[in-house]
């Protein structure tokens, strides 16, 4: 039964709590669950740029939940509380900015739901400049966009997970 008879000190205990918070933290470097956030117009661009990472191999898992009803719906509230479960999921919220995106009420609203739950936040767009118009909480929330590309967008995912 039970073998084996030493004990650990506090200060034994403490190294290997702080061995395993450092490898757990570094397990986790490079492999976020991202919720992307997008104006429903949008829904083939992020489709195929999604692929794209996917066939480049980053260790980005995406998740979305595409919304076409309209934010004052009869069904928002249910549809919130799934969006929510999927923020919840994720460590950053990455927003694709389109011209489409400034006017829509539900990614205005989770953005400001991702800030609400301590998630990072990143915008990124596919054109060569941003769009000029983006989501009122991506301004108020001083959100910071990247052009996608395979080398800026999973440094710049991983940059808003640590600064959640």
């Amino acid at each position: 039964m039970g073998g084996g008879g030493g004990s650990f000190s506090s200060s034994d205990l403490n190294h290997l709590e702080n061995v395993a918070k450092k490898k757990l933290s570094q397990a986790g470097e490079g492999n976020r669950h991202v919720f992307i956030s997008f104006a429903h117009e949008d829904l083939d661009t992020v489709n195929m740029l999604r692929g794209q990472a996917k066939n480049d191999n980053i260790a980005i898992n995406f998740e979305d939940h595409s919304v076409k009803e309209p934010f004052d719906s009869k069904n928002a509230d249910y549809i919130k509380s799934q969006i929510r479960n999927k923020i919840d999921q994720s460590s950053v919220t990455v927003v694709y900015l389109s011209n489409n995106t400034a006017d829509s009420k539900w990614v205005s609203w989770e953005i400001e739901e991702s800030i609400k739950k301590g998630k990072g936040v990143i915008g990124v767009y596919s054109s060569d400049t941003p769009p000029s118009k983006v989501p009122p909480a991506f301004t108020k929330n001083k959100c910071k966009a990247v052009k996608w590309s395979h080398k800026d967008l999973p440094r710049a995912i991983e940059d808003a997970g640590k600064k959640r």
